[in-house]
C-alpha cells in the first residue's frame, strides 16, 4: 500500500483579518504554507490454528516522508522574513507481532488466553525544524537523528464463571528506547522507560439480550524522543527540563448493552481517565512542554434501529468534562477539549444496485484559553452519499458535503500573531480554519 500527497496552505487565520476586509474566510496570510507527504508500506501475515490454539505472526515495513511548511505567528518573531517554520520527518519503520491463542481451563472453567510480543522500529536519520521563508530555509532551528525502538509483551485471559457472568483480564508490559543525536549536544542523549499496565473487565449478563459491564485499567502515551533528552531551548537557548518518556493514564468505564427492544441495539457507558501529564510537542519551537495533570469525566450513548432489513437509522451522543487536576490562577481548563459530540444517519441499502445515506454531525462548545474567557462556537454539518453499482465490480459514488453551507471552523486557536503594520507585540486573536464549503465530489471504484 502506498500513497504521496502534496497540499497548499491550511493554516489557521486571525478573525481580525477577516473582519477588516483583509481576507475572506478561505483566504490565507502566507500562501507558500503547505506541504508533502508520502507513505509506502509492505505488511505480511501468517496464521496457524491447531487442535491446540492459533499462532499469528504479522510483519511490516512502512517508508515515510513529510515536509511540512507552517507559519501560526506571521510576522511576530521576524517582523521582515516572516515566521514560517519547516517541519521534516524521514524515517523507515520495521515492526511486528507474534500471539499465541490456546484454550484452556482455570478452576474448572472454559477460558481463552492469549499472550503474544509487539515490537517496533523507528530509525529517523532526518527530524528537522527550519526557519523559512517561501519554503527557501533561512536558519536551523534543530536537526536531529533519532532512533526509537518499543517493545511490549502482553498476556489476556477471559473466563465463564457462571452462565451469566464473565472476566477479561490481562496486563502488558511496554518499553520504550530513545536515542537522539541532535546539532546541539546538550539535547542529544539517550533514554529507556518502561511500564506496566493491567486491566480488568466484568461483564454480568446476557438477561433478556441485555449486559452489565465494568472496566478498569491502567494505560500511558509516549511522548516525542527529543523531549525526553532536552536540556536546552534550541530556539531560544535557555535551559529546560526533559520530560517523561512515558505518561501514565488510569481509566475505568461501566455501562449496558441491550438489544432488548425489537430491532432496536443501544449502548450506554459512564467513564472517567485521569492523565499524569498533558505534554505537547511545540513545533514551531522544536520543543516539548510538559502541561499539568488532568481528568475527565464524561458518558457516551450509541444506539442503532433497523426497522426494515434495507434502512438503518443510527445516534451517537458523547459528553465530556476535562478539567486540570491541580490549583493553578490561570484556570482549570484543558484547550481544545471538545464538551459535547454527537452523529446521527440514516442508511438505505436498496434491494437493487442504489444506495444511500444523509448524516448529520455536531460539534459542542470548547474553551480556548485556561479561564474558559475564550471559547470556540458550535458546529453542525450535514452530508450525503449516494451509490450506484454498475457492475459486480464497478460502483459509482456522489458525496455531498455540508449541504447547508453552513459558515462554521472545524478548528479554532487563541493566542497572539502578528500582521504586517501591526505593532511589535501582536495581538491575542482567535485563529481559525473554516469549515469547507457545500462541496460535490463523484468517485468510481473498482473491485477484485
Amino acid at each position: 500500500m502506498g500513497y504521496s500527497g502534496r497540499w497548499n496552505s491550511t493554516d489557521p487565520v486571525p478573525e481580525r483579518a477577516i473582519a477588516s476586509g483583509l481576507i475572506d474566510r478561505f483566504g490565507l496570510i502566507d500562501p507558500t504554507d503547505g506541504g508533502r507527504t508520502h507513505r509506502h508500506t509492505l505488511a505480511g501475515e501468517w496464521r496457524k490454528s491447531t487442535t491446540a490454539g492459533l499462532t499469528l505472526v504479522k510483519a511490516y515495513g512502512i517508508d515515510y516522508g513529510l515536509d511540512l511548511f507552517s507559519n501560526f505567528t506571521f510576522f511576530l518573531d521576524d517582523p521582515v522574513r516572516g515566521d514560517q517554520f519547516e517541519q521534516k520527518d524521514d524515517r523507515n519503520i520495521l515492526g511486528g507481532s507474534i500471539s499465541q491463542r490456546f484454550l484452556s481451563r482455570w478452576f474448572g472453567k472454559d477460558t481463552e488466553s492469549v499472550a503474544g510480543l509487539q515490537t517496533r522500529f523507528d530509525h529517523i536519520p532526518t527530524l528537522g525544524l527550519y526557519h523559512t521563508e517561501a519554503r527557501q530555509r533561512l536558519a536551523t532551528v534543530r536537526q536531529d537523528r533519532v532512533n526509537q525502538w518499543s517493545g511490549a509483551l502482553f498476556f489476556q485471559t477471559s473466563t465463564q464463571w457462571a452462565p451469566k457472568l464473565r472476566t477479561v483480564t490481562g496486563v502488558r508490559e511496554d518499553v520504550y528506547h530513545f536515542d537522539v543525536r541532535s546539532d546541539d549536544i546538550a539535547n542529544s542523549g539517550a533514554r529507556r522507560s518502561s511500564l506496566a499496565s493491567p486491566k480488568v473487565s466484568v461483564i454480568l449478563g446476557p438477561w433478556k439480550s441485555t449486559e452489565l459491564y465494568a472496566n478498569w485499567g491502567w494505560g500511558f502515551h509516549s511522548n516525542d524522543a527529543r523531549g525526553a533528552v532536552q536540556t536546552r531551548n534550541p530556539k531560544t537557548g535557555e535551559l529546560v527540563s526533559s520530560v517523561d518518556p512515558i505518561a501514565r493514564a488510569k481509566g475505568a468505564e461501566v455501562g449496558v448493552r441491550t438489544g432488548a427492544a425489537r430491532r432496536l441495539h443501544s449502548t450506554l457507558a459512564l467513564w472517567t481517565l485521569d492523565i499524569a501529564s498533558e505534554l505537547i510537542f511545540v513545533g514551531d519551537a522544536g520543543t516539548t512542554e510538559a502541561s499539568r495533570p488532568s481528568r475527565r469525566l464524561g458518558f457516551e450513548w450509541s444506539s442503532v434501529y433497523a426497522p426494515t432489513r434495507w434502512l438503518t437509522v443510527d445516534a451517537d451522543f458523547a459528553y465530556s468534562r476535562a478539567r486540570f487536576r491541580d490549583e493553578d490562577p490561570v484556570g482549570d481548563r484543558i484547550p481544545g477539549a471538545v464538551e459535547g459530540v454527537a452523529s446521527a444517519g440514516i442508511t438505505a441499502l436498496g434491494k437493487g444496485p442504489l444506495s444511500g445515506s444523509l448524516r448529520l454531525r455536531y460539534f459542542g462548545p470548547r474553551p480556548l484559553v485556561e479561564d474558559d474567557r475564550v471559547r470556540s462556537k458550535a458546529s453542525a454539518t450535514l452530508n450525503a452519499r449516494a451509490s450506484l453499482r454498475l457492475t459486480r465490480q464497478l460502483a459509482i459514488s456522489v458525496d455531498a458535503f455540508n449541504l447547508t453551507n453552513a459558515k462554521a471552523s472545524d478548528i479554532d486557536y487563541f493566542y497572539a500573531s502578528r500582521l504586517l503594520g501591526e505593532p511589535a507585540a501582536g495581538f491575542d486573536d482567535l485563529h481559525s480554519h473554516p469549515l469547507e464549503p457545500f462541496t460535490v465530489r463523484v468517485s468510481l471504484s473498482v473491485s477484485f
